[in-house]
């Protein structure tokens, strides 16, 4: 076994989860995901390609179908995007881990963004890169914003890739259009590969003519060293599915399809025809998706900010609420004891990266709101409140 391997941390957030899972008396809100299933014309898209046998080994970059829907797709939040710079991977996380085994060797430097999910920082790892990581500050009321200039004074010629997550698991931050401009064209002038996931674009809160968080293939040229990671987990409800995509240069698109060949072969055929369902009905199921998290969000928020000396900002984008408790510093032990003391499950802070030592995170994708108001006098009342 590889010693970098091996000296893999496991999942903190599994970790908590995993003290809680099987117990009826916990409300649980660690994992990025909602409790509402797949809708069921999506859901029905699977069955039917069941019931004809589709059960067979696809093309290793997707079904030309769902390449052209996602193009199109594409398209419409940003600029055109031909289907011939689109990769289908079996979900959001293997097309993440596509995309750096594709860009990165063994002792290349890597930057990333933290706080962020710990599948992008131990990706890199993995492959024996050398980590930088540059953190977003949070200010007061809770709220996590870039310093551009650390950013881009930390990526050099040396640097191989940039890692960004925007909107960000787990703060909600998101990048402007000015900032994106300004990292790539930095990058351009590094000669830096940029690896951005946006699986959080359409869980966007603020006002937008697209209806989606600014992206970096609103800026981008087509032939840009840029690598754009997404999924069908989160505005589609399929979580589970483990269907996502990458777009990427087209001159990369052939080399990414060999990489699939050896990590998947493909994604399954079934899946792939839910995934068309789903961007055939975006138009009425994502809004619907939204509007509800919007609610939940305004829902949690306020609450948290009512006890006394919580830290906590409406996030703008995804489906988090990021929060500090006073006192209480360790996130990993006081995310335990909230799940055997008060049957609350959250992911602790510092499964993001150090500097989020001391926070919570709260996935408020909730399908009754109210479990986020029992989660709350939850808390309350552990805090002796």
């Amino acid at each position: 076994m590889r010693q970098t391997v091996l000296n893999l941390e496991e999942s903190r957030i599994r970790e908590v989860a995993n003290a809680g899972m099987g117990r009826n008396d916990v409300l649980a809100f660690w994992f990025g995901e909602s409790d509402e299933g797949t809708p069921e014309v999506v859901r029905q898209a699977a069955i039917d390609s069941l019931q004809r046998g589709e059960t067979f080994y696809a093309h290793n970059l997707g079904l030309a179908e769902l390449r052209e829907e996602v193009a199109a797709y594409t398209s419409r939040l940003h600029r055109p995007v031909g289907s011939e710079r689109i990769a289908i991977t079996s979900g959001g996380v293997n097309a993440l881990m596509l995309a750096v085994q594709a860009l990165v060797d063994a002792g290349d430097e890597v930057v990333a963004v933290t706080p962020v999910w710990p599948n992008l920082t131990a990706q890199p790892v993995i492959m024996g890169a050398r980590l930088r990581c540059v953190s977003l500050r949070p200010q007061a009321g809770g709220e996590w914003t870039l310093d551009l200039g650390e950013l881009l004074g930390a990526i050099t010629p040396a640097t191989r890739l940039l890692v960004v997550n925007a909107p960000n698991n787990p703060t909600g931050w998101t990048l402007t259009p000015h900032e994106q401009r300004a990292i790539l064209e930095h990058c351009r002038s590094t000669g830096t590969w940029i690896l951005a996931d946006e699986v959080y674009e359409r869980l966007y809160y603020e006002p937008s003519a697209s209806g989606c968080a600014p992206s970096f293939l609103d800026q981008a040229e087509p032939e840009d060293r840029l690598v754009v990671a997404h999924s069908f987990s989160k505005s589609f409800l399929m979580t589970g599915w483990r269907l996502g995509w990458l777009v990427m240069p087209a001159s990369l698109t052939h080399h990414m399809g060999k990489l699939v060949e050896f990590n998947t072969s493909c994604a399954s055929v079934f899946t792939q025809r839910a995934g068309i369902a789903a961007l055939q009905h975006a138009d009425e199921i994502t809004p619907r998706v939204v509007a509800h998290l919007r609610q939940c969000r305004d829902t949690l928020v306020p609450l948290l900010q009512a006890l006394p000396g919580v830290e906590v900002a409406s996030a703008r984008g995804g489906m988090y609420a990021f929060f500090r408790l006073p006192g209480h510093g360790d996130s990993l032990a006081t995310a335990k004891r909230l799940v055997a003391e008060a049957g609350l499950g959250l992911a602790p802070g510092n499964a993001f990266g150090d500097e989020a030592q001391g926070w919570l995170r709260w996935c408020f994708a909730s399908k009754d709101p109210q479990r986020l108001v029992q989660g709350v006098g939850r808390l309350k009342n552990w805090l002796g409140l």
